[in-house]
């Protein structure tokens, strides 16, 4: 079973950069396997959004097109690690962030506990 501990979360100001990790463990992907992990986040009150996903095996990224220019998603799979930088964060960015991970072609089906950011105007 995949483990995902989100880490990187705080409360800054507007215009600041923040970098979340996204620990996975519980098992190795290899360069063979079709998963994709993503990030989504949870306003207050709000549903769920997609902000971005990357493959695993593949240099294939998506964005939330509100979001891409600001938001990089990347991996180091040498430390089993997703990253999601965040640049020029604006008070509407404010959310729980979640990682997941999927199969390509399916649902996410293994979240993360999520990381808070808070940003301030």
């Amino acid at each position: 079973q995949v483990q995902l501990v989100e880490s990187g979360g705080g409360l800054v100001r507007a215009g600041d950069s923040l970098r979340l990790s996204c620990a996975v463990s519980g098992r190795t992907f290899s360069n063979y396997d079709d998963y994709v992990i993503g990030w989504v986040l949870q306003a207050p009150g709000k549903e769920r959004e997609f902000v971005a996903a990357i493959s695993w095996n593949a240099p294939s990224t998506t964005y939330a097109a509100s979001l891409k220019g600001r938001f990089t998603i990347s991996r180091d799979n040498a430390k089993n690690t997703v990253y999601l930088q965040m640049n020029s964060l604006k008070p509407e960015d404010t959310a729980v962030y979640y990682c997941a991970v999927k199969r390509a072609g399916y649902d996410y089906d293994s979240w993360g506990q999520g990381t808070q950011v808070t940003v301030s105007s």
